[in-house]
């Protein structure tokens, strides 16, 4: 059965405009993306299909293109459409933290973070540039390393800083392990990158562990 023969309550996209995306599952959200299904299945039946090849929305999300479209009904414009929307909602969260203090919206900071940089296979360590009332001037990736590990180098973090002109900063990296406890090497790295800056009067405000699930606040367990 098609989906403009169900119920105007059970259909996806009548659901979001009465009850907003939140009400929606998985499969439904997916079914207003692709709009269509394919011959036999429903946008919902194709959606639900879809969610179960991949294993869920997230890894679905972060296929690279040549996994993506070797799947039923994805296809090269589905693919950029879907990195469209992705980079649109990066860009989104980072308008917002450019607008006002980092302090006052520890939630979206740690969103955009975790956007940027839990898909990504290796290991990142970047930097969220703040001026002196603690607003996004920007972020930069300084290191990339293998799957465990990122070499690190104070020097070219505060050069950076200096360049931006920043008053503060966060630090952040992933674990592709999925895991958010921080190393010794990383409370280490932490420890060394605050004594760097500090000849630079720049302030190290956190250290943002991205993996599965929250992202972990270095701050907030005193380990700054």
């Amino acid at each position: 059965m098609s989906i403009r023969d169900w119920p105007a309550a059970e259909r996806p996209r009548e659901k979001l405009l009465a009850w907003g995306a939140a009400s929606l599952s998985d499969a439904e959200l997916l079914a207003i993306f692709l709009r269509t299904g394919v011959a036999g299945r429903s946008a919902v039946d194709l959606a639900r299909h879809l969610l179960a090849q991949f294993g869920g929305l997230r890894p679905l999300l972060e296929a690279n293109q040549a996994l993506f479209n070797q799947q039923l009904g994805l296809g090269p414009a589905k693919f950029a459409q879907l990195q469209a929307v992705l980079e649109m909602s990066r860009r989104h969260m980072a308008e917002h933290l450019r607008s006002e203090s980092v302090l006052e919206s520890p939630e979206v900071v740690r969103g955009y973070l975790k956007a940027l940089l839990r898909h990504e296979p290796h290991e990142i360590f970047g930097c969220l540039f703040l001026d002196s009332k603690h607003r996004v001037l920007g972020f930069e990736a300084l290191s990339e390393g293998t799957i465990d590990a990122a070499v690190v180098y104070p020097r070219q973090v505060v050069k950076r800083a200096l360049a931006y002109n920043a008053a503060a900063l966060i630090l952040c990296h992933n674990h592709p392990s999925g895991s958010v406890e921080p190393s010794a090497a990383d409370r280490k790295l932490t420890k060394v990158l605050q004594k760097a800056l500090e000849m630079v009067d720049v302030r190290v405000l956190d250290h943002i562990i991205v993996g599965d699930g929250d992202p972990l606040s270095m701050a907030e367990y005193g380990w700054m």
